[in-house]
């Protein structure tokens, strides 16, 4: 992906104000959630949502072709999925990704939303992948390298919980550009990897499928889904490396509380 370009307080500031855009947005969209709703529906009205807010524009819209606001996957769906018709189930889980553009920067975050009779067994998934995350970020400090944030979360999902890391598909650094160096695989070697640095800002998001890791693309030249047709969870955070500890610039505890305030959709919180 070539050079890392390390971010200043101010720019870490602006991209901050991004991820939390991205973060009510995704916490606008638990509102609306429920089943008999579609994606195309939830896409629109986040897409209204973000221009709303000061001259704020679609991350994700035209990059690379991507033809919608959100990228809404489905079940055995991973990554990238395209809004349609289709109505959600109250079985489903749909992980939505969004990302915005200000100020010449961008923010990027996830969620896996659980309609209310998703299995115990998927919930579980989604806890794991969710716990995953912050393993992941509590790696995230200066002098350590991003081989040991790809560890943990491989460790806490695939060897402790059994589930497959997608390996296609990997976490990236944020700023100008979407997807910027380094690459943040969820899998890999401790003390492996380029050396984290105060002011580096990346994107950590773990895909991890309930069944093995392999994955295919759509007919529709984007979803990404499982191979076995098994479901996949994705939850991502925008974070900066500090002298000290990582500062999450996205925030799930507003989407946290979208859902406690939704009594159509399943309540979500991280599983102790």
């Amino acid at each position: 992906m070539g050079q890392i370009y390390y971010k200043t307080s101010d720019e870490i500031e602006l991209i901050k104000i991004n991820c939390m855009l991205v973060s009510k947005t995704l916490a606008y969209i638990g509102s609306l959630l429920r089943p008999g709703v579609t994606g195309a529906y939830v896409d629109t009205k986040a897409e209204e949502f973000i221009r709303d807010h000061d001259g704020a524009l679609p991350g994700f819209k035209n990059l690379y072709g991507f033809p919608n606001t959100l990228c809404i996957s489905v079940n055995e769906g991973v990554v990238h999925g395209i809004p349609s018709d289709y109505e959600f189930q109250d079985t489903d889980i749909v992980s939505i990704d969004c990302g915005v553009y200000h100020n010449e920067f961008f923010g990027d975050a996830a969620f896996t939303f659980a309609f209310p009779k998703v299995s115990d067994e998927t919930m579980d998934l989604l806890y794991t992948t969710n716990q995953s995350l912050y393993l992941g970020i509590s790696q995230a400090k200066s002098g350590n390298r991003i081989g040991d944030i790809s560890y943990a979360i491989q460790q806490h999902c695939e060897r402790v919980n059994g589930y497959g890391i997608v390996r296609e598909l990997v976490g990236h650094g944020l700023g100008r550009n979407l997807h910027e160096a380094p690459e943040v695989p969820n899998f890999g070697t401790r003390g492996r990897g380029p050396k984290m640095l105060p002011g580096l800002v990346i994107a950590i998001e773990p895909m991890v499928n309930m069944g093995k890791r392999n994955v295919k693309q759509s007919s529709d030249g984007w979803t990404i889904v499982t191979k076995d047709g098994k479901p996949s969870a994705h939850f991502e955070h925008t974070i900066a490396v500090t002298e000290g500890e990582p500062i999450i610039l996205s925030d799930h505890s507003i989407v946290e509380e979208a859902l406690k305030n939704n009594d159509e959709m399943r309540d979500f919180s991280i599983k102790n």
